[in-house]
């Protein structure tokens, strides 16, 4: 599997070429439409966010402390890894800079409808800031099966991904098979030998660009440089059947009638929103 780079295709080659196969891909220059394009730098939010905090590894830090954290961050000693603010919640006011939030790509996207922003469903807008040497902590998929576009807005992001059928040689953990036992950045092979067969694929995501990931798609990400990015996520009726299911899981570790709640407001939210 390759991952292509994209300029600016439509939404009709988009679906046909890589969301309906769901292939990752990268776009050039889809959050041109955002305000947020570049605008974020770590002095920009010095200037105006400087004081809000967020917590990072059970420590708070200010937006200043994390700029200055990750712009002294090397490969030997890095900053904490990821920092990240929930954008709606602790930084609202840019949420009119990511608009539209589904750069005219991530199209139909029933999270974006009111019956889904009630409650939480798995889906988050956030900002991530990370310095060189920073990992994400773990090869994951993201949860409730839904697709992943992450922003580069700032800095170089190295991803990896993997193609889809080598679950096995992944290892998921057995009671969260949404995350890899393996460290795939110092595997043990002697633990892990399955791994020895898969085949990661490592690509860098610049300042400007846009990944896609398509739900059900194993990755991790490191950071090459001073970065900031804004993720969010995507529903439709692609992905609906494996959201449901993800639904049932993990409301049934809350109880029965849970479960039961809030499957059923999903499957009629899927209606709704379909029609």
């Amino acid at each position: 599997m390759e991952i292509q780079k994209v300029g600016d295709i439509s939404h009709k080659q988009f679906m046909e070429e890589f969301y309906l196969p769901g292939k990752p891909c990268v776009f050039k220059s889809a959050s041109k439409v955002w305000k947020a394009n570049g605008t974020f730098t770590p002095n920009w939010f010095r200037k105006h966010y400087p004081d809000v905090p967020t917590e990072v590894k059970g420590k708070t830090y200010t937006m200043s402390q994390i700029m200055d954290m990750v712009e002294n961050s090397t490969e030997a000693s890095p900053a904490p890894y990821p920092c990240v603010y929930h954008i709606p919640t602790q930084l609202p006011a840019l949420m009119d800079m990511l608009k539209p939030l589904n750069m005219n790509y991530a199209v139909p996207n029933w999270l974006e409808h009111s019956w889904f922003q009630r409650g939480y469903w798995g889906s988050a807008t956030e900002m991530f800031i990370g310095g060189p040497g920073g990992k994400f902590p773990y090869l994951h998929l993201d949860y409730y099966h839904l697709n992943a576009w992450i922003n580069q807005l700032y800095g170089d992001k190295q991803f990896i991904v993997f193609p889809k059928g080598q679950e096995d040689m992944l290892y998921p953990k057995p009671d969260d098979p949404w995350h890899s036992e393996l460290d795939i950045f110092n595997p043990d092979f002697t633990k892990y030998p399955k791994y020895k067969d898969a085949t990661p694929i490592k690509f860098v995501v610049h300042a400007g660009e846009s990944l896609f990931i398509p739900a059900g798609t194993w990755h991790t990400a490191y950071s090459l440089s001073p970065t900031i990015s804004v993720a969010f996520d995507q529903l439709n009726e692609k992905n609906f059947k494996a959201f449901l299911k993800d639904v049932w899981v993990f409301k049934r570790r809350e109880g029965l009638a849970k479960a039961i709640g809030a499957y059923t407001y999903a499957w009629m939210g899927g209606i709704v929103c379909n029609k």
